[in-house]
């Protein structure tokens, strides 16, 4: 097996999860929803995304497949957001079509990381730009816009976010506004480069604590709906997710200014 990191184990057991969710429902997982019930092949692209989300998943763990795994699981959600995602953003510019665009643009963007990690002398040769340090810092951008994303939801919605704040916790609509903003300062932080790994870091942990702190103790304490199940899942990939992004500034000063 080759595990880079925690982050690369945890992703890659959420990539098995939503493909081992996707084979037993027989539906999209809550990773590609929501999708046009009149798409072209609907239910032969609902196993399609199960099957390369599974695969890639064990393939990320194993030193020979895992970037062949990794670039395959790019490409694939890179074009699921261009071909799905931004034409949908388009038509209808609801918070709802940003949110779906933000999850997989920040899946991709770990995706990304750990292609540039584990790609070879042939991957580099080949795909010089995505597999460099040039690429490294697109994975970068896509993960921040889609913090921003994130954060701006948090202001076009904002009540429906403060009663997701657990009932122990005062000043539920506080915390909503001020986890929006730090969405966008962390965004904003990563592209411009200052305090880049604070900012990567803390966007990880904000993503966790709100699967642990919300998500966790709804679905441990049985009876949730599909709804509060699905955003549980989704809330554990995008933690993945954000701690590999986090994961790709090791080494770099915590506090550098101007530094990509």
């Amino acid at each position: 097996m080759r595990i880079a990191s925690v982050g690369h184990a945890f992703f890659a057991a959420a990539m098995i999860l939503l493909g081992i969710l996707g084979l037993l429902k027989g539906d999209f997982a809550v990773m590609w929803q929501p999708v046009p019930d009149g798409l072209p092949a609907r239910a032969v692209l609902i196993y399609v995304c199960a099957l390369v989300a599974l695969a890639t998943g064990i393939g990320l763990l194993f030193r020979r497949t895992a970037a062949i795994a990794a670039r395959v699981l790019l490409v694939y959600l890179l074009l699921w957001l261009l071909l799905l995602r931004v034409p949908t953003m388009l038509i209808s510019r609801t918070v709802d079509f940003w949110w779906a665009a933000a999850k997989i643009a920040a899946m991709a963007a770990a995706a990304w990381v750990l292609y540039v990690w584990f790609a070879d002398e042939k991957d580099r040769r080949r795909f010089g730009f995505a597999a460099s340090a040039n690429g490294l810092y697109l994975a970068r951008v896509l993960y921040a816009l889609a913090m921003i994303a994130f954060g701006i939801a948090h202001f076009v919605y904002p009540e429906p976010t403060a009663s997701l704040v657990p009932k122990w916790l005062p000043w539920h609509l506080f915390w909503a506004y001020f986890f929006g903003w730090t969405f966008v300062a962390a965004g904003v932080a990563m592209i411009i480069g200052v305090f880049a790994r604070l900012a990567a870091a803390l966007s990880a942990l904000e993503i966790g604590m709100f699967t642990v702190i919300v998500w966790v103790p709804v679905a441990a304490a049985g009876g949730a709906s599909a709804f509060q199940w699905d955003e549980t899942v989704i809330s554990i990939a995008l933690t993945a997710a954000a701690w590999v992004v986090a994961e790709s500034y090791r080494g770099k000063p915590w506090l550098a200014v101007n530094q990509r």
